[in-house]
């Protein structure tokens, strides 16, 4: 009998982890969609023309991206290492290989968006800081992302 408490309990902690690793790369998923949403389908819509400057969403999108650097730093934990991310993209290996190099990468993109609140008032530099924002996401997807085959 204890034999089989001990064995369901197990079970459930093993299940309950699978569980919480998958709300993990979940919530890690959701947060890159809104850095896409809120950097391409705001910020750069606006750059392009598709969309009229409005301040307000700007500064949306950046307290977004500004939330984004501030969790960087503890979204992909070593027990994510062999988690399966749906989609086309998950975190390459060098995540956790090279964690000197990716650290540098959210530093530097927490720079460059803390830069951005100050300077972004108007469309003009919303033209001049959006690109750099978008080159330094595309920088760590060269390294960090891989397409999930």
């Amino acid at each position: 009998m204890k034999r089989s408490v001990v064995a369901v309990g197990a079970l459930l902690l093993g299940v309950g982890a699978v569980m919480a690793q998958h709300d993990l790369v979940k919530q890690d998923q959701d947060t890159m969609k809104a850095n896409a949403k809120n950097l391409g389908g705001v910020m750069i819509a606006m750059v392009k023309g598709e969309k009229p400057y409005d301040q307000t969403a700007v500064n949306a999108a950046l307290a977004q991206l500004d939330d984004t650097a501030k969790k960087l730093p503890t979204m992909f934990p070593d027990s994510l290492k062999s988690a399966k991310f749906e989609g086309d993209y998950g975190p390459s290996p060098k995540v956790w290989e090279d964690k000197a190099g990716f650290k540098a990468k959210i530093d530097s993109f927490a720079k460059i968006v803390a830069d951005a609140k100050a300077k972004i008032k108007d469309l003009d530099s919303l033209k001049v800081v959006a690109p750099a924002i978008g080159k330094e996401c595309g920088g760590c997807h060269e390294t960090f992302r891989v397409k999930n085959s």
